[in-house]
């Protein structure tokens, strides 16, 4: 055989190309998507989670204001003439700001009118967060309820009022630093 048939015969396709196989999509196509599913899932959960938190972080805030401002309240409404001083004592230690500068300064004077006041009993019969200002103070609607007998013990009276008291957190510590009595 001679070398130009031999040539022809076995190279015939030596210059042409092979026909490339078809590209599959579908894999790359479905591993991309489930990858992008998958980031925002997690990011719509930690999302959630976050505010969450927040959410939670505020409630428990909340509570413990509105909490300590019941207790205070009804200390405060509860007085006993015959440990004026233990009482004056107990809100002194409660007090801070505004409401420790003018609850010193008018010490004596709430002192003498515990002293002379009837025992009585405070309740505390409804309080809410009114707002948070930004210094993380909540301002606090209270409203109470004071039950005393009168000096022949033969009476009951019972008064309400309504109160805004300002508390804030010092340190772990809640104190009250404004109290007012709204009419």
């Amino acid at each position: 055989m001679s070398p130009v048939r031999k040539f022809s015969e076995s190279g015939a396709g030596y210059f042409e190309a092979p026909p490339k196989k078809a590209v599959r999509w579908g894999l790359p196509l479905v591993s991309a998507l489930t990858a992008l599913v998958i980031v925002a899932a997690i990011t719509a959960a930690t999302f959630m989670l976050v505010r969450q938190l927040d959410d939670r972080r505020q409630a428990v805030n909340e509570a413990a204001a509105l909490g300590y401002t019941r207790e205070f309240m009804v200390m405060y409404t509860s007085l006993d003439p015959y440990n004026a001083n233990a009482y004056t004592d107990r809100v002194k230690a409660e007090a801070t700001g505004e409401f420790e500068k003018n609850f010193g300064e008018r010490l004596n004077e709430i002192l003498v009118q515990v002293a002379r006041a009837e025992p009585s009993t405070g309740e505390v019969l409804a309080a809410g967060v009114q707002r948070w200002n930004d210094d993380g103070s909540a301002e606090v609607l209270i409203a109470t309820k004071v039950t005393s007998k009168t000096p022949d013990g033969k009476a009951t009276i019972e008064s309400g009022s309504r109160w805004v008291a300002t508390t804030i957190k010092e340190g772990q510590q809640w104190k009250i630093s404004n109290l007012v009595q709204v009419i």
